[in-house]
């Protein structure tokens, strides 16, 4: 570009506009990010361009044949208030779907941190990290992109748009949890009522609290440090599964809950940076 605002700004801004307008992105928008340092650099521009506030981070691994050429093996996304519905087992949730893009769910653990992180630690120790989590609670991550190939180009690509998320469905807390022993807690994903994927809090390499200990050392690395009351979803525990406007969904947690949800098309939104939890829609 040549207004001086580097190559990340007119990126940042063509995902922004198309997110807030619910319209796809057919093409990338400018030039491939190489590095995750330049995918990083469009996510924070449009996390300044966002008419909201930081909830919380989502957390997404690296496929393995990725992670040597790129030094890691996970990305991190934001996830904003408005985004971020809290939700009981008898409440469908409308999870906004890019009519073009990509769309997709994951059962997720979600930590709640207690709170505020050193703005300056960018190393932790699994024991140092699980200190800092107050409250586990089961949910839905809303996988989304107005551009439909955001998985299909590496993980620079995948985390320049927001690490690909779309939102947040927060369930009911767990109880008697520990945090070295949330392997113990099971999930399955259904879609239309089938069966999907099942899984377990030992599909996220390390346990969750292992994706904590990341997370917090690369927000604090971008001068974004965790702060109270802010959620972390710790990965995907039945896989990543596509859904389809129209299409019904719902994540059964064993004893805890069960969240339900419906795909419907994006709309243009106007965001009310009022209220903290609001509707999706």
């Amino acid at each position: 570009m040549s207004d001086g605002r580097g190559p990340s700004a007119g990126t940042a801004e063509r995902f922004v506009d198309a997110r807030l307008q619910g319209e796809p992105i057919p093409e990338y928008p400018g030039v491939m990010p190489a590095s995750l340092a330049e995918a990083y650099a469009i996510q924070d521009a449009a996390i300044d361009l966002w008419p909201d506030e930081v909830s919380g981070w989502k957390i997404g691994l690296i496929h393995p044949t990725f992670r040597a050429q790129f030094g890691a093996d996970r990305i991190a996304g934001p996830i904003f208030h408005a985004n971020t519905v809290m939700a009981d087992s008898d409440t469908v949730i409308d999870l906004p779907v890019f009519e073009g893009g990509f769309a997709a769910i994951e059962a997720e653990f979600i930590l709640r941190i207690g709170l505020d992180a050193p703005t300056d630690r960018t190393d932790w120790s699994l024991a140092d990290a699980g200190a800092l989590v107050d409250a586990v609670h089961v949910g839905i991550e809303s996988a989304g992109s107005p551009f439909p190939e955001i998985n299909d180009h590496g993980p620079a690509v995948t985390a320049s748009d927001f690490g690909n998320n779309a939102g947040l469905v927060v369930g009911a807390m767990l109880k008697d949890w520990d945090a070295n022993a949330l392997t113990r807690f099971t999930a399955e994903t259904c879609i239309n009522g089938v069966s999907v994927g099942r899984g377990d809090a030992s599909m996220v390499p390390g346990g969750p609290i292992a994706a904590l200990a990341f997370v917090l050392g690369a927000t604090a690395a971008r001068g974004r440090p965790l702060r109270k009351g802010q959620w972390i979803s710790t990965g995907a525990v039945t896989g990543v599964h596509v859904i389809k406007i129209g299409e019904t969904a719902y994540a059964h947690f064993g004893d805890a809950a069960t969240l339900h949800c419906r795909a419907v098309r994006a709309e243009p939104r106007k965001i009310d940076t009022d209220a903290n939890y609001r509707s999706m829609r």
